[in-house]
């Protein structure tokens, strides 16, 4: 199974920029920039205990610091591309960014322009491309936690300094405390210039935040959304639209979303018939990767080979992957699996 797993061509769609750093880099990144973050690998582990998810915000915003100029950004994205490519056969990927917390618009003597953070991806994404046969998209994200502010500079960014690869508009952070109804105009305003609408939701609250996420976001997938099975009128709602949950089992796990993989909702959520795609979150941070995540829903689900490659092909189906980029995937996937077929 992990052999097959590992040679699977796949998509993620729900994986977060910096949260895709694997400790090699994250002690690159924190030798280039001494302080709370050690550059030791066993430190890095016990680093990335998480107590709970208010804890895993604090150490994720602490990595998030140690990306403060256009060189950081361009290694770092070049870098979680070769190990999506290399080590994943992740043929297609839309990495959510935090263009934020880089740029630090209300801290002008930190971070860097926008300009330079998006000259940087777009430089790793052609280069990634070119080199690793990976496909990149971007999903441009609010920080929640960081309130109207970070909603109304990352509006700015996507629509004023759009980077070529990006496709969606994203709302992450906390949930608890964080109402997405006051993000109404932002998410309005990205869906009508094309971008689309994938916010996390029902993660570390209950449904109705996926029905708000819904009805005022337009959200067009939803990110998490591990509490949908706790109202079957949601479910069934979106069983009916056809609406994917990006499902990230170790994550849920990690952050104290769910208490163990065995109660982990995945298998309601497939009994019902809603759409499902399997992903790695912040998969460094949570010592997992995609293939793991892969290997888990084959275990929760009961799956074989045939299973999976429905995953698979799952993951491509719910993407915004360009529709020849979707086609050559699609057909990478079958041909793989024509010999176990």
């Amino acid at each position: 199974m992990s052999e097959f797993v590992a040679g699977l061509p796949k998509a993620e769609l729900h994986v977060h920029h910096v949260g895709s750093a694997s400790p090699r880099m994250v002690a690159e990144l924190a030798a280039r920039h001494p302080g709370v973050v050690p550059a030791d690998p066993e430190r890095l582990r016990e680093f990335f205990a998480f107590r709970d998810f208010a804890h895993f915000i604090e150490v994720y915003l602490a990595v998030v610091d140690l990306v403060r100029t256009p060189a950081d950004v361009r290694f770092l994205t070049y870098e979680v591309a070769r190990e999506l490519a290399q080590g994943q056969n992740v043929r297609y990927a839309e990495l959510t960014c935090t263009p934020y917390t880089s740029v630090l618009p209300h801290e002008p003597d930190r971070g860097m322009p926008i300009e330079a953070y998006t000259e940087a991806i777009e430089d790793a994404r052609v280069a990634a491309e070119r080199d690793l046969g990976i496909v990149l998209r971007w999903i441009y994200d609010i920080p929640g936690e960081s309130g109207i502010p970070a909603a109304d500079a990352t509006l700015g960014f996507a629509l004023d300094h759009a980077p070529d690869g990006l496709v969606g508009f994203g709302l992450g952070g906390p949930e608890i405390g964080v109402p997405r109804g006051q993000f109404v105009p932002h998410f309005a305003a990205a869906r009508a210039a094309g971008l689309r609408s994938v916010p996390h939701a029902g993660e570390t609250t209950g449904p109705q935040t996926i029905w708000t996420s819904l009805r005022d976001l337009g959200a067009e997938r939803i990110g998490h959304g591990t509490s949908a099975v706790q109202d079957p009128a949601l479910l069934a709602h979106l069983v009916e639209h056809r609406i994917p949950l990006e499902v990230c089992p170790s994550s849920n796990v990690a952050t104290k979303a769910v208490t163990s993989l065995a109660e982990h909702p995945l298998p309601q959520m497939v009994a019902a018939g809603a759409v499902v795609t399997i992903n790695s979150d912040d998969p460094s941070m949570f010592g997992t990767s995609l293939n793991a995540e892969y290997e888990i829903a084959a275990d929760l689900l009961g799956l074989d080979a045939a299973g999976l490659v429905a995953l698979s092909r799952a993951a491509v189906d719910a993407s915004f992957a360009p529709d020849d980029v979707r086609s050559r995937l699609l057909a990478e996937i079958d041909a793989y699996a024509a010999p176990s077929g």
